[in-house]
């Protein structure tokens, strides 16, 4: 049998090797515990290179598990393995199933938590470990950009993902600590969510304490027969109903958690697949909703940092949004991959060469000299240099 489930897996007490054969980036935010990683894109020379000889016949004793996204592409490794003399078996389901079972597990596991003492907990850890890398980036970039005035009702919005819980704890630690010159509203948007993932959501919000704001769309159905990548329009419709829902509570702005990452990718994705030099705009006003601003506190944040919030308050948010992609690494589900995931390696890669290219990209969007540039857009308008040559 090519096959197995987790629990067989698990059941199995003989000595084993696990192999998880997604991409680094995806493997080293979670793996299976005792995993080792050799990515399917590089498989054969990677496993030739780490084992030699005697070490393969030493594996030929024991069973394989082989752990892909889905356990589709597992499956053919599994077969080559075994042609090859090894025990080899494919996860059932892939990493999806973990997902699902430590879902289920922190969902059990919620009711043990003390509420008050939790979230105190979680609190001091913004102002106390994290004030550097976190608390204080957050007001810097509001600051600096000028996110908040006077009368401001925001709508915090929440996805589910770390990002957007850790950024609705730090307006409450700003509201209740701050000048209180502006009002938060946290606004969570069901889409079409499985139950699993809703309920961790709302799970989070109660360990948290955070008085969110729910309600339902149909998104998800809206967009499901949109040929193979309904991400655009479903990101476009999210966008409008936030808007939506905000301005009728009264909200003249909404806060999204896109971080320092985001921007960066951002950046490299409109050059390399866009042909064009744009950024993630730390604020902007919106054009379908007159008097809305969208504002991103989270602009300095490094995603790193709030990683480590997360697993250090042992914290577990859901992937993805999207029921389509529920099994991804990268954007929550396909096979596929993303083309922000290709970017992440990418500047993962040209980081670990020299830690400066990072801030680099982030900084090339601010020093723009027009002087330098064959054209640009302004207003819609195009320039070009030699008008004025």
């Amino acid at each position: 049998m090519l096959r197995r489930t987790l629990e067989e897996m698990e059941n199995d007490i003989r000595k084993k090797l696990i192999i998880d054969i997604r991409e680094s980036e995806e493997f080293a935010v979670e793996s299976y515990p005792g995993a080792i990683n050799i990515p399917l894109s590089d498989f054969d020379a990677s496993f030739n290179a780490k084992y030699n000889e005697d070490e393969k016949q030493t594996l030929k004793t024991m069973p394989i598990y082989l752990i892909c996204y889905t356990g589709i592409k597992s499956d053919d490794i599994a077969y080559e393995m075994q042609d090859l003399g090894y025990e080899c078996y494919s996860l059932d389901e892939g990493y999806r199933c973990i997902m699902k079972r430590n879902v289920q597990k922190y969902l059990d596991g919620s009711n043990e938590v003390m509420t008050a003492s939790y979230a105190r907990d979680v609190e001091r850890s913004l102002v106390k470990k994290f004030r550097k890398d976190i608390w204080c980036k957050f007001t810097k970039a509001i600051n600096t950009y000028d996110m908040i005035q006077d009368g401001d009702r925001i709508a915090v919005c929440i996805s589910g993902g770390k990002d957007s819980m850790l950024m609705a704890k730090l307006f409450q630690e700003l509201y209740r600590h701050g000048k209180q010159n502006f009002e938060p509203v946290f606004l969570v948007m069901n889409p079409g969510y499985n139950d699993m993932n809703y309920q961790v959501i709302l799970d989070n919000a109660k360990k948290l304490e955070i008085p969110i704001e729910v309600f339902k769309t149909d998104i998800f159905d809206s967009v499901a027969d949109v040929g193979d990548n309904p991400c655009y329009l479903c990101a476009r419709m999210r966008r409008g109903h936030l808007y939506s829902q905000a301005k009728k509570l009264g909200c003249n702005k909404i806060a999204l958690g896109h971080h320092y990452d985001d921007v960066i990718e951002t950046i490299l994705m409109g050059m390399l697949w866009g042909g064009q030099i744009q950024t993630m705009m730390p604020k902007l006003h919106s054009t379908n909703f007159e008097g809305m601003e969208l504002i991103r506190p989270l602009y300095l944040v490094r995603e790193s940092s709030i990683i480590k919030w997360r697993d250090y308050n042992n914290l577990y948010f859901i992937q993805c949004a999207c029921r389509f992609t529920e099994s991804c690494a990268s954007c929550g589900g396909t096979e596929k991959g993303s083309k922000r995931a290709d970017i992440k390696k990418l500047i993962s890669k040209l980081a670990s060469e020299d830690e400066v290219i990072e801030k680099n990209i982030f900084r090339s969007v601010e020093n723009v000299n027009l002087s330098t540039v064959i054209a640009y857009k302004k207003d819609g308008i195009r320039h070009h240099f030699l008008d004025n040559y």
